[in-house]
């Protein structure tokens, strides 16, 4: 069985006479080890779906199933199993970390005689112990994101629900977050997040979900939603000279799209192609044979990493509930 199962879940808002369906017969799976992105723009569901995961609100139909317990009928062990980091996390600014954490190592009941080790645990899983007796009020924007983590691994969850956790954070700060991700997968931990930040979430998402006005539009791994969206692969082609010569041949050979001059994108190296092609995966060597059989001097011929962004412009709409 999945680690998270939600089948058809919705969540409906009334307020007199106006309804609004911030989730519309929402489905996913979440396996064990698993990093899924949760990707939509503001509005889209995307806190919603997190807050019936974590228990903390009702759906109004449908079902969602966390390590085997359902979060309707069995919250108390779902809590157990889950650890939850909204995008806005409240921190008591007039204690010092650790306190901070034996706080929440008491509320979630460890006994007081392991409460030490795994506060020292999860201090160093996030690289906080220089900051163990300093005061939350002194801690940076990133010290603070890396606090909330560590609360939220305190008592060792199963699945992590993590809103937004890099939001407002610097690039170093971001990228720090995202290895502490991987090294939690590696641990076994099945993490669900989301975020706005497309191209760092393709970097280490094993799989995503693009959500807009309570819709998943698409799921599945990236490069197989992008193909599938595409329908074809992208090369890139940098040639010596005779960038027109190359252009004409390419045109000639089925299947192959080439990107007029007027679109190239401004960052391309000169003398560069862009191309997109249709046929078999393995059978694009067949381009580069033709290029160098017709005479033309190619510098470099490979397929760009892929753009979940592209992708997501071209599911979404822009509207918001």
């Amino acid at each position: 069985m999945p680690t998270v199962l939600v089948e058809h879940l919705s969540r409906t808002y009334r307020s007199g006479s106006t309804e609004l369906i911030a989730l519309d017969d929402l489905s996913l799976t979440l396996e064990a080890g698993e990093i899924f992105g949760f990707i939509g723009p503001n509005g889209a569901g995307k806190t919603t779906t997190i807050r019936i995961l974590s228990t903390l609100l009702q759906p109004t139909s449908g079902r969602a199933v966390v390590c085997g317990h359902d979060v309707s009928l069995e919250p108390s062990m779902v809590r157990r199993s889950i650890g939850y980091m909204p995008d806005f996390f409240g921190v008591y600014d007039d204690i010092k970390v650790w306190e901070y954490l034996d706080f929440f190592a008491a509320a979630y009941k460890i006994p007081r005689h392991s409460r030490e080790s795994v506060i020292s645990g999860v201090l160093d899983l996030t690289d906080l112990t220089v900051k163990k007796d300093a005061y939350v009020e002194s801690l940076s924007r990133g010290m603070k994101q890396r606090l909330c983590l560590a609360k939220t691994l305190i008592h060792d969850p199963a699945v992590l629900l993590l809103d937004e956790p890099a939001s407002g954070l610097d690039p170093r700060a971001r990228v720090e977050i995202r290895e502490l991700l991987k090294e939690l997968q590696s641990m076994g931990k099945t993490i669900l997040v989301s975020s706005h930040i497309l191209p760092e979430m393709e970097e280490f998402c094993t799989r995503i979900g693009i959500i807009e006005r309570g819709k998943l539009l698409v799921q599945g791994k990236v490069d197989e939603i992008i193909k599938s969206k595409q329908g074809s692969m992208k090369f890139l082609l940098r040639v010596v000279e005779d960038l027109e010569k190359a252009r004409d041949v390419l045109a000639r050979i089925p299947l192959v799209t080439v990107e007029s001059p007027g679109t190239q994108d401004r960052t391309a190296e000169p003398n560069s192609i862009s191309i997109m092609y249709a046929g078999e995966a393995g059978s694009e060597y067949q381009l580069l044979n033709s290029l160098i059989n017709a005479g033309v001097k190619v510098l470099s011929f490979y397929a760009p990493p892929s753009d979940l962004e592209d992708i997501f412009m071209a599911v979404t709409t822009g509207a918001v509930n």
